[in-house]
């Protein structure tokens, strides 16, 4: 978007200088990438920027009402409620489109928000590689309110471990070492001292939950959630320990927050920065134009079940139409130029959420904005599938300016 920067980046890329980037990535841990990184960062201008944390603090304020309150209180399917849910979500992600407004400029479009940690400690490390394989401009940053490396992994170690021994705090996953995010979970065990266990190792005695570590027991006083409820359905999962259970447990990122703060909240939301959204079973008529919509099911992961040619046949056929969104589609602007043809991109904005009184979120009485991950696309949607075989595009970061 900086058209100076961008014709630096692309005249001093090299498939050897990426060949390069891409062994760092994956031999400096245990994993290696199971995700495409793109050959490019992206560079906001000041005004994309501003947009885009002005669009933040305008749905994180409808956030915080009564009326999302009551909304997302039906959020949680039957069945699936944790007890001891926190006030308020510990991590949050907000998904934009970069898209373009009637008279041309780039704005922000929101596609999805979630509850739900996203890669914390992978786009730390992406940011660390990415500047010493490319030429970054020394005043721009990848991070949001000054956090620098060092103070934001502080924070991490305050939310995610608090008080307790780093030896009682785990990550939570299923079959963690076939997950595609693996690598950001041996770089938060890395970094905050943690253990990363799989849900179906986990033991239960009365409302105490252990692991093995070396033949021994270890005790389990807080969770860094990182299980998802319908991967967990879908792949039958039985284990000692489930989810639902009456735990003497901290959870940070509390597995409720995955259902009230998702899809769900989108009908909710109003704004420029926000397409207009429905719940199916609450339109009295389809839209005339219904191929200016995507359908979307209420609760999946990683565009799952996204149907971005609708008709009304296809509506007609839904079984539940209350498990499904109908919303505007936002048509992602022609971005970053390269060397074979545009790149359209989304950017997740991502925030951590302190817990207590005298956390630094209740001084700022909300969410802190600390990172930011980007997906840069060719295809006709952001996923893996609609960008096979094609180059310049996948997972990235931006870097800004201050405002």
């Amino acid at each position: 978007m900086i058209p100076d920067i961008r014709k630096k980046i692309n005249s001093e890329f090299t498939d050897a200088k990426y060949s390069s980037f891409i062994s760092e990535l994956n031999t400096t841990y245990k994993y290696a990438v199971e995700f495409r990184p793109a050959e490019t960062p992206v560079f906001l201008t000041k005004d994309v920027k501003r947009q885009l944390v002005e669009a933040c603090s305008d749905i994180v304020g409808q956030l915080q009402t009564e009326l999302f309150k009551n909304h997302s209180s039906t959020a949680i399917p039957e069945g699936l409620s944790v007890p001891n849910e926190t006030p308020h979500p510990v991590f949050l992600q907000i998904d934009f489109g970069i898209c373009t407004d009637a008279h041309g400029n780039f704005i922000p479009q929101l596609i999805e928000l979630q509850g739900f940690p996203s890669l914390y400690g992978y786009q730390a490390f992406l940011n660390d590689t990415i500047r010493k394989h490319f030429s970054i401009p020394p005043t721009y940053g990848a991070s949001f309110n000054g956090f620098v490396r060092e103070s934001y992994e502080k924070l991490l170690r305050e939310v995610i471990v608090g008080d307790s021994d780093p030896a009682n705090v785990v990550l939570l996953e299923i079959e963690p070492e076939k997950q595609k995010t693996r690598i950001d979970f041996v770089i938060m065990e890395r970094m905050l001292g943690i253990r990363t266990v799989c849900l179906t190792k986990v033991l239960k005695r009365g409302k105490q939950l252990f692991y093995y570590d070396d033949g021994k027991e270890i005790r389990i006083e807080r969770i860094y959630n990182r299980v998802i409820f319908d991967e967990l359905i879908r792949k039958k999962i039985r284990s000692e320990f489930t989810l639902t259970d009456d735990v003497d447990v901290h959870w940070v990122g509390h597995p409720n927050w995955y259902f009230r703060v998702s899809k769900q909240t989108l009908p909710l939301l109003r704004g420029r920065y926000v397409p207009e959204c429905h719940f199916v079973h609450e339109l009295h008529e389809y839209p005339s134009d219904l191929h200016n919509y995507v359908l979307k099911p209420l609760y999946s992961f990683a565009g799952i079940g996204v149907d971005v040619d609708v008709t009304k046949e296809k509506l007609n056929s839904l079984t539940d139409k209350s498990q499904y969104l109908l919303q505007r589609k936002v048509e992602y602007a022609d971005l970053i130029a390269t060397p074979n043809g545009y790149a359209k991109a989304e950017v997740r904005m991502m925030f951590v959420w302190p817990e207590g009184p005298n956390s630094v979120a209740a001084v700022n009485k909300g969410p802190i904005l600390v990172k930011n991950l980007v997906r840069l696309s060719k295809g006709k949607m952001m996923g893996v599938d609609f960008n096979k075989d094609k180059t310049w595009v996948g997972s990235t970061i931006a870097y800004h300016e201050p405002l």
